[in-house]
């Protein structure tokens, strides 16, 4: 998921003064790793309601259920203080170098954002990043009106990196490679995307216009 995340925070190019580029992501890429990984680790598991993510046209939301560990004060929650929920799942976390001893993800979450994007019910905690105002959407509508939802992934991952590999594309979408070979078939027979040169050294473009 973490790589899926990677795909949708696109990166996008801002001209600055003396026409300078200056390259930026739709929402700053530590805090909604921090963001992901805290809801994972903290989400109460016992009603069976995994934590959700919602990509929307102009914000990124992650919701965990379980709302604040019993004991841990909103002011604290945002001063940094960690009470996990599940240690064992932290402690795995942790192995994988994806968290560290301390509860820092809050607050490098508030290095960069405000309080405001945080929801916290008695329930749930919503974490809901609006994208960098200076993101403009790519018009690909037409490209992906009709598409079902493989077709639609396949469509971006071209877009972001024109070489990858069928593999690679299985991987970050999670379907055989059977299945990311018949959204491809269709996607060409919509006249979506061809395929410039051979397996190993071409690369895969989208056709303007359609």
């Amino acid at each position: 998921m973490l790589d899926k995340l990677e795909i949708e925070n696109k990166t996008f190019a801002k001209i600055t003064g003396a026409a300078r580029r200056k390259e930026l992501r739709m929402i700053d890429k530590r805090a909604l790793r921090e963001a992901f990984i805290n809801a994972m680790v903290h989400n109460d598991y016992t009603r069976e309601v995994p934590p959700v993510v919602e990509i929307y046209s102009d914000r990124l939301s992650i919701t965990s259920y379980g709302g604040l560990v019993n004991g841990l004060s909103r002011d604290e929650f945002f001063e940094g203080r960690s009470m996990p929920r599940n240690r064992e799942l932290k402690r795995i976390f942790k192995d994988l170098q994806l968290v560290e001893n301390l509860g820092s993800g809050v607050y490098r979450i508030l290095n960069k954002y405000n309080r405001t994007i945080f929801k916290i019910t008695e329930n749930f905690i919503e974490i809901c990043f609006p994208y960098d105002e200076n993101y403009q959407p790519e018009s690909k509508s037409g490209l992906v009106e009709g598409l079902v939802e493989s077709q639609r992934e396949i469509v971006k991952l071209i877009a972001d990196n024109p070489k990858i590999s069928k593999k690679a594309m299985s991987d970050i979408i999670g379907i055989s490679t059977t299945g990311i070979d018949k959204s491809i078939n269709s996607l060409k027979e919509k006249g979506i995307i061809k395929r410039v040169g051979g397996d190993k050294s071409g690369y895969w473009e989208l056709i303007k216009g359609k």
